[in-house]
């Protein structure tokens, strides 16, 4: 009898991984489901080598994105899935994501269905993409599901870009104010503070306070100090936010940090709504859409309301009223996808949700560029010309006693 290994999740939405011995993969999944597990991926155990264990990695947004761009149009066009796979196992640059398209080609070629044989690289094909594979495989419009896919991966990739460039400048530009008043009070000061101590008498707060900062760092034991309890808060957070409450906890920090707190609210509201509407166009049902996009949230706070909302919706409610219950989404968003819901037209009403707020998202990155540049210039301004009137308080003490 057959080992199938597995990857599931309890009620509660924690992972878990093991082996269970069945007949087939089908009565396997079964088992599982009657266990109280949510099977995200289910193999036998072994097959994984024939087109290399080692290939599960994952595979760059972009890459995937043309991968899926390409095999439909070459579905489109006529062409045998399996000779689809073939060319373009051979022209794709990644050297392991063509091993892997190989792989799965091998795996058509022996029987499997596309969706089942993509299941089997779950890392490099996340499990949005799986069950859309597998409700274009069952209705029979695979060009038209993969054409979708495309889409959805083109306009989330586009999100991270922008996302991605209104968070570098402030990173960078506050690196730079740090590197600069670093410089400052560990070469800078120690030269005032012998003129100082030549001068003698009694220094100002600022100034001793400085000087004492300076020492401290220019110390055997400072700067590793500070080097050491940032390595300590950055891994203890990390391992902090690996705990269900912890994530929770600082993704509700998260939104509630001025100015891009906001851009992440806009942000999850979007990804959720394109997501879903991408989910229920392609024919997967809602309750396994839902799922789906609770995973795909990426942000904990509204992976609950989600995941509270599917066992609202399991038990015959609504989507929109658990989703207003929750309170992290905007009235205007949990009011249109009611009417979509009364009108038959939800995908439809989703899909215009998300246009909506990725328009805001550009708008909001396009003033947080703007506003952001003053700030930075101002907090500079502070640190340094801080430091310098520090510096300058006992020669203009000096100049006054002397005058």
């Amino acid at each position: 009898m057959p080992t199938f290994n597995y990857v599931a999740r309890t009620r509660s939405g924690s992972k878990k991984q093991g082996s269970i011995t069945a007949e087939s993969k089908q009565l396997a999944t079964t088992q599982l489901i009657q266990q109280g597990l949510k099977v995200d991926s289910i193999s036998e155990k072994g097959s994984a080598a024939r087109g290399g264990g080692n290939l599960n990695k994952r595979v760059k947004t972009p890459d995937l994105l043309i991968f899926t761009r390409q095999l439909s149009t070459i579905v489109s066009a006529g062409l045998p899935l399996m000779q689809g796979l073939d060319i373009l196992a051979e022209q794709t640059d990644d050297p392991n994501f063509a091993k892997i398209i190989d792989a799965v080609g091998q795996e058509v070629e022996s029987g499997e269905t596309f969706s089942d044989a993509l299941r089997k690289y779950s890392k490099a094909f996340p499990d949005l993409y799986i069950s859309m594979v597998r409700s274009g495989e069952a209705s029979g419009d695979l060009d038209g599901v993969l054409i979708q896919l495309a889409d959805y991966l083109e306009a989330s990739e586009e999100l991270k870009r922008r996302i991605k460039s209104a968070m570098t400048y402030p990173v960078v530009a506050f690196s730079m104010i740090i590197l600069i008043a670093a410089a400052l009070i560990i070469w800078v000061v120690p030269q005032f503070a012998n003129i100082f101590q030549a001068l003698g008498g009694t220094l100002p707060a600022p100034t001793r306070i400085l000087i004492a900062v300076s020492e401290f760092l220019r110390s055997w034991y400072g700067a590793p100090l500070i080097v050491v309890a940032i390595i300590g808060i950055y891994f203890g957070i990390r391992a902090y936010g690996q705990t269900e409450a912890g994530r929770f906890h600082l993704d509700t920090l998260r939104l509630r940090m001025p100015v891009f707190g906001q851009l992440l609210r806009k942000v999850a509201i979007s990804r959720f709504t394109r997501t879903l509407s991408t989910l229920t166009r392609s024919g997967v049902n809602i309750l396994q859409a839902l799922e789906i996009v609770e995973r795909t949230a990426g942000n904990e706070v509204y992976a609950k309301a989600i995941r509270e909302a599917a066992d609202s919706v399991r038990n015959g409610d609504t989507l929109a009223d658990p989703l207003a219950r929750a309170e992290v989404f905007p009235a205007m968003v949990t009011r249109m996808i009611a009417v979509g819901e009364k009108t038959g037209a939800l995908e439809i009403m989703l899909m215009k949700i998300s246009d909506f707020y990725d328009s805001e998202v550009r708008a909001l990155v396009d003033s947080l560029t703007s506003l952001i540049e003053p700030i930075l210039i101002g907090l500079m301004g502070i640190v340094v010309g801080g430091i310098v009137i520090a510096l300058f308080m006992p020669i203009l003490m000096l100049s006054s006693l002397v005058s």
